[in-house]
């Protein structure tokens, strides 16, 4: 009698992870591990492939000689205190190519994080969206997926592209999601004081404040693929001028930030419903996903400000930022 789906499942990952101790702690070759478990040799090669894909085995190439090691240790020394994980390309690299390879790297860390119980913030974005079709499937139990701002419009309800997002998160994990179901700028801050009382509300703010993991793109008007923000008509032309005049470069959760880090008297952010910026400050896994260089003058300024504890970052978006730093001290020289 066959087993159920998820009963098959699991039982098939727990043979995986046998497999892949003999095969890599052990040094057997897959015909010896296939001689001892009484299985074919063919058997063998798919479980060894199912480790590597559903995350069991994550295999990382330690080039000390090699350009994405140089830049994250270069990166290291201008912000100490921040993990970097810097993605290499090819040389020919496009922006898609390059989301895809950081969407890969960056799925692969959050299901190495992922623990049972464990509650995830996620901030919407085509970055997190692209992560979120990356992740290797394998259960954790009680794993929750909890949005950090507000999308809540008629596009959303149309299109479906945040919901989708976590959704599919929770779907490679068997865990449970957590929309927000507020605006993602009310028209008034009292408004927004008001929704902020509802219980449906409260009990999101209070799973973000319990969030162990808070995952997150910055937004940037100069990105090459521009930031879901300012395409799906979030933002009006008032808006992009008044962050402009106000001195705003990027955002987090769509909550924006000036070059220093700092979002105090920024306007809009009174009315943004994503988490104020000291929670991501104070958070001591606060980790951004970046994949595009036109984002490297938000990326520093998040930087500046402590907003992101591990960063991973594709070699080129590496490369720009320090560029923008050597850039900045000759200016101030």
């Amino acid at each position: 009698m066959p087993l159920p789906e998820s009963a098959a499942d699991e039982e098939q990952l727990t043979q995986a992870v046998q497999v892949a101790r003999l095969y890599y702690q052990q040094q057997l070759t897959t015909d010896a591990i296939a001689r001892e478990l009484g299985t074919s040799r063919s058997r063998v090669s798919r479980l060894l492939a199912l480790a590597r894909r559903s995350g069991i085995v994550d295999i990382r190439i330690h080039d000390p000689q090699g350009r994405p090691q140089n830049l994250s240790a270069r990166l290291l020394e201008r912000w100490p205190g921040v993990q970097f994980q810097v993605v290499g390309l090819p040389p020919y690299a496009s922006q898609d190519m390059r989301l895809e390879r950081v969407a890969v790297a960056a799925a692969h860390w959050l299901a190495a994080a992922l623990r049972p119980g464990m509650v995830v913030g996620l901030a919407w974005g085509n970055t997190i969206d692209a992560v979120s079709r990356a992740l290797p499937p394998r259960p954790v139990s009680g794993a929750q997926f909890v949005q950090l701002n507000g999308s809540a419009s008629v596009l959303e309800f149309s299109s479906g592209f945040v919901g989708g997002t976590l959704t599919r998160l929770a779907q490679a994990v068997g865990g449970q999601v957590h929309l927000f179901p507020v605006p993602t700028f009310f028209d008034d801050p009292a408004t927004k004081q008001a929704m902020w009382r509802e219980r449906s509300v409260q009990h999101v703010l209070n799973l973000q404040r319990r969030a162990e993991v808070l995952l997150f793109s910055v937004g940037s008007q100069d990105a090459a693929l521009p930031s879901y923000v300012y395409t799906a008509g979030y933002l009006d032309e008032n808006d992009v001028a008044e962050l402009a005049a106000q001195g705003a470069v990027g955002d987090i959760a769509t909550v924006f930030f000036r070059q220093d880090g700092r979002g105090e008297g920024l306007t809009i952010n009174g009315r943004a419903s994503g988490p104020d910026l000291a929670l991501i400050r104070q958070h001591p896994q606060a980790t951004c996903v970046v994949a595009d260089p036109g984002k490297a003058r938000a990326l520093r300024a998040a930087l500046a400000g402590g907003l992101c504890r591990t960063l991973i970052v594709d070699e080129t978006t590496a490369q720009a930022m320090l560029d923008g730093v050597a850039k900045d001290a000759e200016i101030n020289l």
